[in-house]
């Protein structure tokens, strides 16, 4: 029995012999063929661009959604540098616990918690830009059009909306990170460092606190306080020169350093 060499070809088979005779040029031209009529398909169904607000109620339900996540935003940075805070208290209360209640504990103790509260300032001072950011915004929504609708003023201001567009298309802090660090200093953390160091001062003058002893007197001389002050290798008086310039810096960056746009979202802030 023999069979044609056509006898196999059906139309459809036909149909793919001639598909696979062309090569890849009809393949590409298939996928052009197919992306072409995928974007007719959005385009026809609105997929395109998403459309913008046509009326003024459309307008007034965009603003309350945004101001509605910009609220969320705030308040999860803003729990956030609650949670810094929050570790820094407990764990000061650890150290000191830890430092106080033991006679012969080591005044490094304190020491390694001037050095971790500080590490949690700094990364507080950072949670705190993103979270200045977010309340900027807020704010400029409330300010300038919810308060407006309550209590309407005769020259409102008219380019907020443009300053909020510009800070949605490129985002940029708002203040320094000096000066997110000089306000929660002043916040929270200057009482932490103040504690930490009276506690310090406590345990390398007490004798008692320091070595044992039972006598309660303290340190009987200034070279006396020196010793208890060493950490190690390193001598009482480098100890000492160390933790006074901690200490002045702490001062410049909480007192000195100037912030004029503290108060810029009134009296009720962070």
């Amino acid at each position: 029995m023999t069979i044609s060499a056509d006898s196999w070809l059906t139309p459809s088979n036909r149909r793919h012999f001639r598909v696979k005779s062309k090569g890849r040029n009809v393949c590409w031209e298939a996928d052009v063929n197919e992306a072409q009529k995928q974007q007719q398909g959005d385009v026809a169904t609105g997929w395109s661009a998403p459309p913008f607000p046509a009326t003024s109620a459309e307008y007034i339900t965009v603003l309350a959604h945004y101001h509605r996540a910009e609220m969320g935003r705030m308040a999860g940075w803003r729990d956030r540098i609650d949670r810094t805070t929050n570790w820094a208290i407990t764990g000061v209360a650890a150290m000191l616990s830890l430092s106080l209640s033991t006679p012969t504990s080591h005044h490094g103790v304190l020491l390694f918690a001037m050095v971790l509260v500080q590490l949690l300032l700094l990364i507080e001072a950072r949670r705190y830009r993103f979270f200045d950011v977010y309340r900027g915004r807020v704010r400029r929504l409330e300010k300038h059009y919810f308060a407006q609708i309550l209590a309407p003023l005769p020259n409102p201001d008219s380019g907020w909306a443009r300053l909020l567009g510009q800070d949605l298309r490129r985002p940029q802090f708002m203040i320094s990170i000096r000066a997110a660090m000089s306000r929660r200093l002043r916040r929270n953390y200057l009482w932490m460092f103040l504690i930490l160091l009276l506690a310090w001062v406590l345990k390398i003058s007490t004798p008692k606190l320091q070595d044992g002893e039972v006598a309660p007197d303290g340190a009987h001389s200034l070279q006396e306080i020196v010793a208890n002050a060493a950490f190690g290798p390193i001598p009482g008086w480098t100890i000492l020169l160390l933790v006074v310039a901690f200490y002045c810096w702490l001062a410049y960056a909480a007192l000195l350093i100037g912030d004029p746009d503290e108060k810029e979202h009134g009296e009720v802030h962070v």
